[in-house]
Order: structure tokens, then C-alpha cells, then sequence
């Protein structure tokens, strides 16, 4: 269980220490200062054993673990706990050091606390990971004194942990729980009004507020002798495909997340949201080359599949190839389809580059392509330039803040419905924008 054991003096210690030097100076020029000095010594070196004799008067002192989740959600708050024990017989002070991941680059995560004799102590604090992959835990380091305070024992508790960090699965149970009680509203997700000629028939209801009156069943009316409407549902059986771009232009970091991992968790929720629409969910990643093609379902085991594909996901900072997307889309979706294509825009002539390829995709499917705002950018724009540096930057500021219009733009122009957003509404914007899609029936 351990496998250090060290004595730490305290800073108590050192002060008596120094206590005890200055008496025994002043003992050279005042005879009483010596003998006093004697004294101190001796009641410091008594105290001290004393001390010792606490802290190291059993072989096991004090006892550790660590306590998370079995795996922690990306861009999220996840909570730890420390949970300690002491074996001594008397009260004990706790200083205590948790060896983070080296991805957090943090070593100063310290603890205090008193426990009790016999007793136990919970520490709690939260991490949020802004990568996916394997965290490792080192040891926790705990420092232990007692009620005299001159010395400390250290226990390096072996506590190494692995812990892998997952697409933002404390998102999509968010967005699950709220659509199962029909609360989506209460994330920002807008109520859509479908269009009976674009839906399916499901059943006849009672009249009650709110209800289209256009879909009013006269011949059910009058035979309840109250109000009946038709009531419809979205076309069911449609395929919804996350198309995600793995390449440099996805590499962009905002609150610490990449613009990937903003599109990850945001395919995550859609592929959800779309299954429990009773539609199937696929998804394929791509950058130079394609990387993963799910095929689109929604049989049980779906959502694992896209979770574990999600997770194997990273920039590799090469060139997007739309020709090889395309190429992968016409061998592998035969049936037209929603395709979501997460990229990122950052010039009109980055986009005309890639805009023929759209345009011959949207013949088949449905295409809306999504781009990111830069919120850095417009932070800039509220400050006002003082000198000739900063107008400069100012200026080619607000021409990269309209380039981005004029990319909405232009693919409006070509037919392209598409989203253009902030990342941390990226995953409310492809919902609301889903949730129109089948509400119209443009599918």
C-alpha cells in the first residue's frame, strides 16, 4: 500500500527551532539565556520524539482511495472524491495532494483537514477534460501531523488510476431526459409546427389549446359531440448522417475544447435525438481521406457504436478532401438522406473551393453544412483601437467577422440551407435545425 515513508519537520518546528538558537546566543552574554536555552532544547527534543512516537506508533497510519466515475465526459464537470482513513488513536491533521493527469498540467491541487481519531475524512473537487483519450491518476500524497505540530509523515498511497474521457455523455443524457418529458424548450430548443401534408397520420385526439384548428376531423367531431383533431408525426425511417471533418480547420480551440470536439458532441445529441425520432442515426469522418463509415440504424447498439467511433476521434491537421467525402457518400448512403457536414469556413474562396462537391451532394440529399463563429474575434470588436496597431487589427477584424456572412450567404445563394454559430450553441442550433427539417418535410 505504501511505498514511501518520510518525517517532515514543520514550519512549527523550525520556529521553535530558531526560538531555541536565539536563547542559546543570547546565552553567551547572559548566563540565565543558557541555562534557559538547555531547557528548550531539551523540552524540543522531547516533544519531537513525542511526535514521532505518534505519528509512526503504528505501521499503518492512514489509508486512501480515490472514488470518479467509471469514465469521465468531455468538456464537462466531473466530480472526485478523496476519501480518507486514519488508524490513529488521536485527532490528526491531513494535508493532502492529489497527483492529477498530466493533461491538466496542475500540481497544485492541495487539501486540508482535520480527521478525527479513528475516523474518516471526504474530500471532493471536479475536473473537466477538455480531450478525449486516457487519463492517468498518479499516487495521492498525504501529509500527516498531529495536535504538537512539529512533524509531518508523509504516505504516498498507491492510488494510480485510469480513467478514459468520453464525447460529452452528461450532454446527451441532458437532452435525452428533456425530450422524454417533452421539455426540449427548456435548452433552447424552438417548438416547430409541422405541416399535416409533410407528416404521417398517428391518431385522433380531443381539441385542446394550441391545436391547429385546420386539422379539426369533422366526422369524429360530430359523432363524440366535442372538438376532435387529427393529430400527425414525423416522417419516420429517415437517415440522419453526421458527416464530421477530422482535418486542421476542425483544430481551433475555444474555452479549451476543439472545434471536433464541439462537432462530437454535438453528433452525439443529434444521433439520439434522431433515433428517438424513429429515425437512423449514421456518421462518417473524413479529413485527406475518409477515416470511419457507420452505416445508418437505429437497432439497439447503435448509440454505443457511435460513441465508441466518436472516441477514436482526432485532428490530423491535413487538407479537407471533399472529392473523397463525396466518393464515400455515393458508394455508401443509397437512400437520400440528412447529411450534417461539421467543418469550418474561415473564407469565401476556402468554401468555392469545396462548393462544387456540395452542390452535387445536395442533388441526392439534404446537406447543411455547419461553420463556427469566431467568439474571440468578436470579444476584440468591443474593445475601441487607441492607436494606428490597433485600428489595423481592428479593421481586418471586422472584414474576418463579415467573411463569415458572406459565406452563410453565398451558400444560401446555392440552395444550401446552413448553420452558423457560436460553438457553445453549436449543439442547440443542429437540433433546432433537425427538429424545422422534419417539421417541413424537405426530406
Amino acid at each position: 500500500m505504501f511505498r514511501v515513508r518520510t518525517i517532515f519537520l514543520t514550519q512549527r518546528a523550525f520556529l521553535a527551532g530558531w526560538s531555541v538558537v536565539l536563547l542559546l546566543i543570547a546565552g553567551w552574554f547572559w548566563a540565565p539565556a543558557l541555562i534557559a536555552g538547555k531547557l528548550a532544547v531539551l523540552a524540543l527534543v522531547l516533544v519531537v520524539v513525542a511526535d514521532l512516537f505518534i505519528l509512526y506508533g503504528r505501521r499503518t497510519g492512514m489509508t486512501a482511495s480515490r472514488r470518479t466515475l467509471e469514465r469521465w465526459s468531455n468538456g464537462d464537470v466531473n466530480p472526485v472524491t478523496l476519501q480518507l482513513k486514519s488508524e490513529y488513536g488521536t485527532d490528526v491533521h491531513v494535508r493532502v495532494l492529489d497527483e492529477l493527469p498530466i493533461q491538466f498540467q496542475k500540481r497544485d491541487l492541495v487539501f486540508h483537514g482535520d480527521i478525527p481519531a479513528w475516523g474518516r475524512r471526504d474530500l471532493d473537487y471536479t475536473v473537466r477534460p477538455v480531450q478525449r483519450g486516457v487519463y492517468r491518476y498518479g499516487a495521492i500524497q498525504a501529509y500527516v501531523s498531529s495536535d504538537l505540530g512539529l512533524v509531518e509523515r508523509r504516505f504516498s498511497l498507491d492510488a494510480a488510476k485510469e480513467v478514459a474521457v468520453y464525447p460529452s455523455y452528461l450532454q446527451l443524457r441532458k437532452y435525452e431526459l428533456l425530450a422524454i418529458s417533452d421539455r426540449l424548450t427548456l435548452a433552447g430548443i424552438k417548438r416547430v409546427r409541422r405541416m399535416a401534408q409533410h407528416a404521417e397520420f398517428e391518431r385522433i385526439k380531443e381539441y385542446v389549446s394550441g391545436d391547429d384548428r385546420r386539422t379539426v376531423n369533422w366526422k369524429a367531431t360530430a359523432r363524440r359531440g366535442r372538438m376532435m383533431v387529427n393529430q400527425y408525426q414525423d416522417e419516420r425511417a429517415q437517415q440522419v448522417f453526421a458527416l464530421i471533418d477530422t482535418g486542421r480547420v476542425m483544430k481551433m480551440p475555444f474555452e479549451g475544447l476543439s472545434l471536433l470536439d464541439y462537432a462530437i458532441n454535438a453528433s452525439l445529441v443529434i444521433s439520439s435525438i434522431a433515433m428517438r425520432k424513429e429515425d437512423r442515426a449514421g456518421l462518417i469522418t473524413f479529413s485527406d481521406k475518409v477515416h470511419d463509415v457507420l452505416p445508418a440504424s437505429r437497432q439497439r447498439g447503435q448509440m454505443q457504436k457511435i460513441m465508441q467511433v466518436l472516441y477514436g476521434q482526432g485532428t490530423d491537421h491535413r487538407e479537407t478532401d471533399m472529392e473523397a467525402l463525396f466518393s464515400a457518400v455515393r458508394r455508401n448512403i443509397h437512400q437520400r438522406s440528412l447529411l450534417l457536414l461539421f467543418s469550418n469556413y474561415e473564407s469565401v474562396n476556402a468554401l468555392k473551393r469545396q462548393l462544387p462537391y456540395l452542390q452535387r451532394l445536395a442533388r441526392q440529399h439534404l446537406v447543411v453544412p455547419i461553420f463556427f463563429l469566431n467568439t474571440e474575434l468578436d470579444k476584440d470588436l468591443q474593445e475601441r483601437p487607441t492607436n494606428t496597431e490597433e485600428l489595423y487589427i481592428h479593421t481586418l477584424t471586422e472584414r474576418a467577422v463579415h467573411e463569415k456572412r458572406l459565406i452563410a450567404r453565398e451558400l444560401e445563394r446555392s440552395g444550401l440551407p446552413s448553420i452558423l454559430c457560436k460553438p457553445e450553441d453549436l449543439t442547440v442550433s443542429v437540433i433546432n435545425k433537425y427538429l424545422q427539417i422534419k417539421a417541413r418535410g424537405v426530406l
